[in-house]
């Protein structure tokens, strides 16, 4: 394991603002973008190839990576070299709103090294105590009637390639391809590819609202109380045929 040199801390509030900071991405190696939502947990993972900012807006771009950062929203940044997985530390710069909430992660699954040297330039930061992180989730079964697990299991039998969105207060993160087939554990629906995940909680849905888009369907993912969870699914018509709990087009 690198250690630390003694410009970092374990964790520490970044001074300067995201729009300064961002543009560093490129040189940390192999990011991961997570954040969560309405019970789905959506990551999109390798090299950042380009970080352009455009007023208000940070563009995350190349072939692993489609994101728009609302710098409005993203008040400020704090590098958090604290959490480790088999021995290893997964470095992370946590992109919170101005009350302190963390809004998603920018994880550095190269580790520590190319993570430093990419912030070294903004010099030392503010230290800040550790936080408890949530452990992982239990071993409960996908109930056979799922909504998620019906959708994406009807997806796959159209054979028709989608997109799978998520949109939530700061961020907007997208993927598109052939579907793989899911793999229900743990009490998640799981779409796995190489650049991307997909944890969808089981329960977590409970009904889509459809929108007609000019490029087929849209279908924006319900919870109990009928508000929208951020989960969006865009593709033809022909994909969605079979999927159960689709209300009818929304303007």
């Amino acid at each position: 394991m690198t250690e630390m040199t003694e410009m970092t801390n374990p964790r520490e509030r970044l001074r300067q603002s995201p729009a300064d900071i961002l543009p560093s991405l490129p040189a940390m190696g192999r990011v991961m973008l997570s954040t969560r939502s309405g019970g789905a947990t959506h990551e999109r993972m390798g090299l950042v190839e380009a970080v352009t900012i455009e007023g208000a807006e940070a563009r995350l771009s190349g072939a692993f990576h489609d994101s728009r950062i609302d710098l409005a929203t993203v008040a400020r940044l704090v590098a958090d070299r604290t959490s480790t997985m088999r021995e290893r530390v997964l470095p992370r710069l946590e992109c919170q709103d101005v009350h302190g909430e963390v809004l998603f992660s920018l994880i550095g699954l190269d580790g520590l090294e190319p993570f430093d040297k990419a912030l070294a330039s903004f010099g030392a930061g503010e230290a800040l105590e550790p936080v408890e992180r949530e452990r992982g989730g239990g071993s409960q079964d996908v109930p056979e009637d799922d909504l998620g697990a019906l959708s994406f299991a009807a997806i796959l039998a159209s054979g028709e390639a989608i997109a799978i969105d998520v949109e939530r207060p700061g961020l907007f993160q997208h993927w598109s391809g052939a579907l793989p087939e899911p793999k229900p554990a743990m009490g998640f629906v799981n779409i796995m590819q190489p650049d991307f995940h997909l944890h969808l909680k089981a329960g977590a849905l409970a009904g889509w609202l459809r929108r007609e888009t000019a490029g087929g369907i849209a279908l924006h993912g319900l919870d109990a109380e009928g508000q929208e969870t951020g989960l969006i699914l865009r593709g033809p018509a022909a994909a969605f045929a079979n999927v159960p709990k689709v209300g009818p087009a929304d303007g």
